[in-house]
């Protein structure tokens, strides 16, 4: 017997379900992975390092794309709430003895509040305008950590020293593969919330309130309300993960978190593709290794190519994203998708 269909019942997408599969075929592949490979160093703790700074970086990424690319709101300052959660948890571990666990809600409720209490005043604020006023902020949170009335907590410019927490119940892991297994869980989780939030009423409304504030008003949405939460659920994530890189990289001070690092969030959002849940893990990936290994890159090129003089790290991080801009306007993630899609019309 056939099964029938009824008219206007919705039908499973072949498409959405083998993405669904890969999705979850992939994040067990990577959380089996330091089980796999053990103490062996067949893959060094260096690289399981890397790895989980990319999944943090990622979520920074995402916490500013449910702000600039699902609502709307540009922001040149999240690298101040990466920097606010990044201290909460290592103020909190080493003067306090806090279980690393612990400190992430307490990060990201910091963050949060922050966040929606400068999305409050910013209301007032749209485009260049609001992006002038994170970047102020942006500017000066590192400079307060280094305020002599903040040294007993802060430490001033000598920053905080942690050490990284071993693996529980006997498990037989480095500590770098351990909180690669942390980070990863986190992460899944932060995109399993995000994408809850965007398939719901208010994620509805956020993307109605980019696409056009008045109309979204006009049908009842209180803009107001919904601008400063997603500003805050923004700096959430951001917070969050600037928890976690204290945690995995041991170290926290104020020239960690310069205005660079909200340009380079910003960078990620944009190269791996705006309003894209998927672009952001791309995003992570690009911060991480293209400005970390943009030097090691110009020098094997210019000895590749023998140019009279040696190409400076920036210049190939430039000439990189000029190009990625030119060739996908919508980022690696929408260049991607466009060409599934136009795979699948000639398939």
């Amino acid at each position: 017997m056939t099964a029938v269909t009824a008219p206007g019942a919705p039908t499973a997408d072949p498409a959405r379900n083998i993405t669904r599969t890969l999705v979850i075929g992939l994040v067990l592949m990577a959380a089996a992975l330091p089980f796999l490979v053990g103490k062996s160093g067949v893959i060094s703790n260096f690289t399981f390092l890397q790895m989980s700074l990319m999944i943090v970086y990622a979520i920074a990424v995402l916490g500013l794309n449910l702000l600039t690319g699902f609502n709307g709101q540009i922001s040149l300052g999240h690298g101040a709430f990466f920097a606010v959660g990044a201290y909460t948890a290592a103020v909190l571990i080493e003067t306090y003895g806090v279980n690393y666990w612990l400190t992430l809600p307490v990060a990201a409720v910091l963050c949060f509040v922050i966040g929606y209490l400068f999305g409050l005043p910013a209301l007032r604020l749209e485009g260049h305008y609001l992006a002038l006023a994170t970047f102020g902020l942006a500017i000066a949170v590192p400079q307060m950590l280094k305020y002599k009335h903040l040294e007993p907590i802060t430490n001033g410019v000598m920053g905080i020293n942690l050490m990284k927490p071993d693996a529980p119940f006997g498990l037989p892991l480095s500590s770098d593969q351990w909180m690669f297994l942390v980070v990863l869980i986190v992460a899944v989780a932060m995109f399993w919330a995000a994408r809850n939030l965007l398939n719901s009423r208010p994620g509805r409304a956020m993307i109605a309130i980019r696409d056009n504030t008045l109309a979204a008003g006009t049908m009842g949405i209180d803009t107001s309300r919904y601008k400063a939460t997603v500003f805050g659920i923004s700096a959430l994530y951001v917070g969050i993960a600037g928890a976690l890189h204290a945690i995995i990289f041991e170290f926290v001070s104020p020239d960690s978190f310069r205005f660079e690092l909200s340009i380079a969030i910003l960078v990620g959002a944009v190269v791996g593709g705006v309003a894209s849940l998927p672009g952001a893990i791309i995003g992570g990936v690009f911060v991480q290794f293209i400005e970390k290994y943009a030097d090691a890159m110009t020098k094997k090129l210019t000895q590749a190519i023998h140019l009279p003089l040696e190409l400076q790290p920036w210049t190939l991080y430039g000439i990189t994203l000029i190009i990625l801009i030119y060739v996908m306007p919508g980022g690696i993630a929408g260049g991607l998708a466009a060409l599934w899609a136009r795979f699948r019309r000639r398939a």
